[in-house]
């Protein structure tokens, strides 16, 4: 095993000729779920997977998993993966590195005919983002068991087109159960999507859990008035409302530091005209902590501060939370299997907790998982001029394939 050595720059080139899949002008991606530019990325994921001698299956979400025979077939697979679809404005890496890491890693095996004890498996989940069909992460969550398959096939996009519509048109509705697939441990290789590995001065992070979060749609609703004719003291003002509201989620945020973290991420007010005081107001609220009791009163203080603005307001107001995982400590065989990979491999690393969801978290609620995570530049995410250095990314995978064959040949 210690022989064992990624090749760092076909790494980078392939993450190079993916991220050509909707391009953008400022060097990131718009590779939106179920999109055609997905199927095109799914496809070139294939046929790369069946050029390194890979058997692939689709399940029906669209999870696709590429496996490498082990020498105990019957054995459940050790699987890493990551997710291929991005934000509207997203970046070259955020997904794509932990997928084309997984498929590095096998290539790697081949280039020295190792053969692993377990099966080795590359999965890519579908619509990890959320940013066309709401909530995020539906497709492992499925896997995880805490979607059913139904409720994931018959969520829309903005116009009206349906989750399972679109899976088909592309032609990635698969036949195989989803969440019937056997799988011994997992471990996901992503940015950090932040900036203290950057900050550390460290190439490595031993990944021991993901935050909690909680997400909502808040409708605020007042009175539509003329904007002259209507005094102050008779308004029924629903973007004054909201807006308090959006100070007070803020406020929430501060008052649970260090670990909080608390967004406004969308508003749309109605009628939206310059001479009309609003009379209806959508906004929604992100909260995020990795102590679920700490999440618990950050939902019940947004509850109360949200009635109380509403009735001094003379407002109506419907809160709804639309998505909701709790805090997720990984298992401590994946993490310790990662941290001592890191060590091996002579990289400086640390301990953290991950301040976005991923699919580990919910591959987390059926099998052992952990998560590797490498710096990006500024801690920058979500946006198209993300990036990352290519001798981190070359770290990380090679900190995941000595931790994903130190757990193939586990008992």
């Amino acid at each position: 095993m210690d022989n064992l050595k990624i090749n760092g720059d076909r790494l980078w080139a392939s993450l190079m000729e993916l991220a050509e899949i909707g391009a953008t002008e400022k060097g990131g991606v718009c590779r939106l779920a179920l999109t055609d530019l997905d199927r095109e990325g799914r496809d070139l994921f294939v046929r790369w997977c069946e050029e390194a001698g890979c058997s692939v299956t689709v399940d029906q979400v669209g999870n696709i998993f590429a496996r490498r025979a082990g020498r105990s077939p019957d054995r459940a697979p050790v699987m890493t993966g990551s997710h291929l679809d991005s934000q509207p404005t997203g970046g070259k890496f955020d997904g794509a590195y932990g997928v084309l890491a997984g498929l590095e890693l096998i290539r790697t095996l081949n280039d020295y005919g190792y053969e692993t004890d377990a099966p080795i498996e590359v999965v890519a989940w579908t619509n990890e983002e959320g940013s066309r069909f709401a909530p995020a992460m539906m497709a492992s969550g499925a896997f995880g068991g805490v979607f059913d398959l139904d409720f994931v096939l018959s969520r829309t996009d903005p116009d009206g087109k349906t989750f399972g519509e679109e899976l088909a048109r592309i032609g990635y509705a698969g036949k195989e159960a989803v969440g019937e697939h056997a799988v011994g441990a997992y471990l996901e290789a992503h940015i950090e999507q932040g900036p203290i590995l950057e900050a550390e001065k460290k190439t490595v992070g031993v990944v021991t859990g993901a935050q909690g979060q909680r997400w909502y749609e808040i409708t605020v609703t007042g009175m539509e008035a003329h904007a002259g004719p209507t005094p102050m003291h008779r308004r029924r003002d629903a973007l004054v409302g909201a807006s308090r509201m959006v100070d007070k989620v803020n406020r929430i945020g501060l008052a649970h530091q260090p670990n909080a973290c608390s967004t406004v991420g969308m508003l749309d007010v109605s009628p939206n005209s310059r001479n009309t005081i609003p009379g209806r107001v959508f906004f929604t609220v992100d909260f995020r902590h990795p102590v679920e009791e700490t999440l618990a009163q950050m939902d019940a203080d947004l509850r109360a501060a949200c009635e109380s603005i509403a009735g001094e307001i003379g407002l109506e107001v419907d809160l709804q939370q639309i998505w909701h995982f709790p805090a997720t400590p990984f298992d401590p065989r994946c993490v310790a299997a990662v941290r001592e990979s890191a060590e091996a491999g002579g990289f400086e690393h640390m301990d953290i907790v991950s301040g976005a969801g991923h699919d580990a978290c919910y591959v987390a609620q059926v099998a052992p998982t952990g998560m590797i995570f490498v710096p990006c530049e500024d801690g920058i995410s979500h946006n198209e001029i993300e990036n990352a250095e290519p001798g981190d990314l070359a770290a990380g995978c090679q900190t995941l394939l000595d931790a994903m064959v130190r757990l193939s040949a586990a008992d």
